[in-house]
């Protein structure tokens, strides 16, 4: 039995309360404005994924990130929502762009 060992653990769980973070890179970015500094909880983890940002401008060397859904209270997202309370809005969201909140 081959038993692997992963060196690159996800860094968040299902469940966890995750805050994105603030940055206004220049050229190509993944994350839309509006979410950026936003509290969510990871709903699922997607897997490792090559980063397109860097892949864009050919920085990458074939390295992958942990890619997770995060879901937002639209009420998080846009303070004035009139829906639901239980509506929410989910992202896809490179770890590196998530930080524990």
């Amino acid at each position: 039995m081959v038993t692997t060992v992963e060196h690159n653990p996800a860094p968040f769980k299902v469940g966890n309360k995750v805050k994105v973070s603030v940055k206004f890179p220049i050229g190509h970015y993944r994350v839309p404005s509006y979410i950026r500094g936003k509290q969510g909880i990871i709903v699922r983890n997607l897997g490792k994924y090559i980063n397109p940002e860097e892949e864009s401008f050919g920085k990458n060397a074939g390295n992958k990130l942990w890619y997770y859904m995060v879901s937002f209270e639209q009420t998080e997202v846009w303070p004035d929502y009139q829906g639901k309370r239980s509506d929410t809005l989910q992202i896809e969201i490179f770890e590196n762009w998530l930080e524990t909140n």
